[in-house]
């Protein structure tokens, strides 16, 4: 059955920002100890117009429960769901990160810091089976914390709690898979993020226990919220000591950039606004707002066509697609001055833009009891919640190469930007227009076209790993 489940909580990266990620969970197929031929060849092709939506808070839609014996391949998911999936090693090949593998700069010694809402229940063992059926070596450590207090016991039929560990798989396999050398610190969170404040008192109390007690480099946020869902201006800017923290200690931060396009969730997290938007955490000047492309790739990660913007709104039949537009909070930081052209007075959106697609997903495999009764077996994700923690691996391997903490990364992004570098090419194809049903009417928020440079659907561009690990390694 085909369903497509927008998460509950404003995740920006996947689950945990539903407002820069919706994380979408093509297909599930379980796994075989046996390496068996995958049965997915015998189910027959759902047409895409079968798709429904329903609300739910994580960025994580649902669109398949099909199982399988094995993860499936790229031809699998096409013949059969309409759309492509990618495993790990398909990422790293497109994203060039294998000759810095090959140099040791893996992320050793480095610790990707995931913040997410309740966390998975089998994180763990998830991670283990993922690495053992894509040739990954396990991480030096997974530590899971909860500095902001006890976590609930999971619960496989609050679907929010499902969505949570949904994003909570995504982040954590996809920021090992681009830094298998990293460690990997999984802070779990007691309250779901959701839109306004709710959930962020927490995630700061979370966040600044790691930054004082030294324990992570690079932090990515998977969630996030409507800056117009917030009492006002103030009760969000009172929510920004982690990020002055995290750049006291030369942490760099992430943000999902967001998956409703130029939209994004009203309060009641079932309507969209029907102007443009954008989301905080993303929006803050001292995070790196990270939006998401479209790739198409062959089996072993070589591009058939140029990345273009994420723009899944036709297959879902309501927004999803990468998240991007102007702050309504933050005024233009020094790091845009020479966009002015684009952003006007105000801060933009997205920085940079990494794979977020739903077709076109990441193979995620989700071992925990999500209430449907099927077994464990692997999910087809997308949303801006998978390119924070694919970005994330690449800013440990860059840490690791530069011989220390990189920071706030956004000058020296915007700085490349302008001298053209190798390591970010140029994204100029796409929009995130997104046209829906709402109220009885057909809404159209037109949104922003890819241009060459930077603008405010892509960002800067993409992510050549190899270079942009080069270029960012020689700044102090």
């Amino acid at each position: 059955m085909f369903v497509a489940r927008k998460p509950r909580s404003h995740r920006l990266g996947g689950v945990a920002l539903a407002v820069s990620s919706i994380a979408l969970v093509a297909a599930s197929v379980a796994p075989s100890a046996q390496a068996a031929t995958p049965s997915l060849a015998a189910a027959p092709a759902t047409p895409i117009a079968e798709l429904s939506t329903a609300v739910a808070r994580p960025y994580d839609d649902v669109l398949a429960h099909t199982r399988s014996a094995a993860p499936p391949t790229t031809a699998d998911c096409e013949a059969n769901f309409g759309i492509a999936c990618y495993s790990p090693n398909q990422y790293e090949a497109a994203y060039d990160m294998l000759p810095l593998y090959k140099a040791g700069l893996t992320g050793k010694g480095k610790t990707i810091v995931i913040v997410d809402s309740f966390g998975s229940p089998t994180v763990a063992a998830d991670l283990a089976q993922f690495d053992h059926d894509f040739g990954l070596p396990a991480p030096p450590s997974l530590t899971v914390i909860a500095p902001a207090g006890p976590i609930p016991p999971f619960d496989p039929t609050n679907s929010d709690m499902v969505g949570w560990a949904e994003e909570t798989s995504l982040d954590v396999q996809y920021s090992h898979a681009m830094a298998p050398g990293a460690n990997i610190l999984l802070v779990e969170t007691p309250v779901s993020e959701t839109e306004g404040t709710v959930g962020f008192p927490e995630i700061v109390e979370a966040e600044n226990y790691v930054i004082n007690h030294n324990l992570g480099d690079v932090i990515t946020q998977s969630f996030g919220a409507t800056e117009e869902t917030f009492p006002s201006a103030q009760s969000l800017l009172d929510l920004r000591s982690a990020f002055t923290n995290a750049q006291a200690h030369h942490v760099t931060v992430l943000g999902a950039s967001g998956d409703g396009g130029a939209t994004d969730s009203e309060s009641d997290l079932v309507n969209f606004y029907p102007f443009r938007v954008d989301s905080w955490p993303s929006t803050d000047p001292l995070v790196t707002s990270v939006g998401g492309t479209q790739l198409h790739l062959t089996a072993a990660g070589t591009r058939t066509a140029p990345d273009n913007v994420w723009n899944d709104t036709a297959l879902f039949g309501s927004p999803a697609a990468s998240g991007g537009g102007l702050s309504t909070i933050f005024p233009r930081p020094g790091f845009q001055l020479l966009d002015a052209s684009v952003v006007g007075s105000r801060r933009g959106t997205p920085d940079i833009s990494m794979s977020a697609a739903v077709d076109g997903g990441a193979l995620v495999y989700l071992g925990f009891d999500d209430g449907t009764g099927d077994p464990p077996g692997y999910g087809v994700i997308g949303g801006t919640s998978e390119a924070s923690p694919l970005f994330s691996g690449v800013v440990a391997v860059a840490d690791q190469a530069a011989g220390h903490r990189l920071g706030l990364l956004d000058p020296d992004l915007y700085l490349l930007g302008l001298v053209r570098a190798p390591g970010i090419p140029d994204v100029t194809l796409g929009n995130n227009s997104v046209t829906f049903p709402q109220g009885g009417q057909t809404i159209t928020v037109p949104g922003f076209n890819a241009t060459r440079g930077y603008d405010l659907a892509s960002g800067l561009g993409t992510v050549d790993g190899a270079k942009l690990v080069s270029e960012l390694s020689l700044f102090p």
